[in-house]
């Protein structure tokens, strides 16, 4: 029995019986602390106030009656119409966000991968003062079309005489990482900002405000990611059809995305998350219309304290469909989560 327990076993994928014992208890334990927050979250939205206050209480029908006193107040009281209208607001903008920035990200990030730019530095920084001076020179009262056209101007007569003077440039690589880094500044210190673009637009308070913000934040989070995942494309595949007349368009949409399905998929959930539970952008961009469910969740917990009862069904009504989608999905994930796991 001793030898049975404790034999050794020098394959990693066939641990002796004790080994195995003591995992299943580990990963036992550990889905126990990862689903336990879940858990009380679906049994505090079957409580009253008072169960809440008095608790813990764990156990339906052992420890507590349910009731349904918190659902009907969230989806058929007072808070019906914000609860609609903000998870409508919430599906709308995420879904498009999330679409829409999965093609130019996976489309930019293609183009890093099989294309070789060398972009000077010469010719970036003249162009970050041609934008300076259109700023300012708006700020001073000249028509911003007007501005525009003479920045392109006064650009390409620097870039002609002076730009292509300076050889120095920059790679692939060091494009990537600058996109990357963009998702490293704090968000705070670039809302203002954006407040004020949107405001000068007309589009405070707006679904589209919300889908462009969502759209430049989460781009260079599928740039990079889906870069990883094309370079392990075989190149061979493309060439061979470029060989047979395929268009890089053709290449692209025909081979490269449906070999990609399974990184596209891990990414656009990855996306989609961070767009469903975004709340700083939402809380300055949007007042009544656009507010999506993060602020009402958070507006029951400013206004009325942290009434559990009552937050629990809205974040249940937030994160299942993000879950069911995740489980439906499921098969995808596994093989996106592994790009760039094994190489050579």
């Amino acid at each position: 029995m001793r030898k049975r327990l404790f034999a050794k076993n020098y394959s990693p994928f066939k641990p002796s019986p004790l080994a195995a014992a003591l995992s299943y208890l580990a990963l036992g334990f550990w889905a126990l602390v990862v689903l336990f927050p879940i858990f009380w979250l679906v049994v505090t939205s079957f409580k009253t106030p008072i169960q809440v206050d008095t608790g813990p209480f764990y156990l339906p029908y052992i420890d507590f009656q349910p009731t349904l006193d918190s659902w009907h107040y969230i989806l058929l009281g007072d808070l019906q119409n914000d609860t609609f209208r903000n998870y409508g607001n919430t599906i709308v903008v995420a879904l498009t966000s999330s679409i829409i920035v999965l093609f130019m990200g996976s489309a930019a990030a293609y183009a890093l991968v099989r294309f070789n730019y060398q972009p000077r530095y010469a010719t970036i920084g003249l162009f970050i003062v041609c934008v300076g001076l259109s700023i300012v020179a708006v700020l001073n009262g000249v028509p911003w079309q007007l501005a525009i056209v003479a920045a392109l101007v006064i650009f390409f007569l620097l870039w002609q005489t002076i730009g292509r003077r300076f050889k120095a440039a920059l790679s692939n690589n060091d494009i990537a990482f600058w996109l990357i880094s963009q998702r490293m500044l704090p968000p705070i210190a670039t809302i203002i900002p954006i407040y004020v673009l949107f405001q000068q637009v007309g589009l405070l308070d707006t679904q589209i405000a919300l889908i462009i913000a969502y759209i430049a934040s989460n781009l260079p989070i599928v740039i990079w990611l889906m870069r990883d995942y094309f370079q392990n494309v075989p190149l061979e595949l493309e060439e061979g059809a470029a060989i047979d007349g395929a268009s890089r368009y053709r290449i692209f949409t025909s081979i490269v995305l449906p070999l990609s399905v399974p990184g596209l998929v891990a990414t656009f959930l990855f996306v989609l998350v961070f767009a469903w539970n975004e709340y700083l952008l939402a809380l300055f961009l949007s007042s009544a219309k656009a507010q999506t469910l993060p602020l009402i969740v958070a507006a029951q917990n400013a206004t009325r304290g942290p009434q559990w009862w009552y937050m629990s069904v809205l974040i249940l009504i937030m994160i299942i469909p993000v879950i069911i989608m995740a489980i439906a999905l499921e098969r995808f994930i596994a093989r996106g989560l592994l790009v760039g796991a094994v190489k050579g």
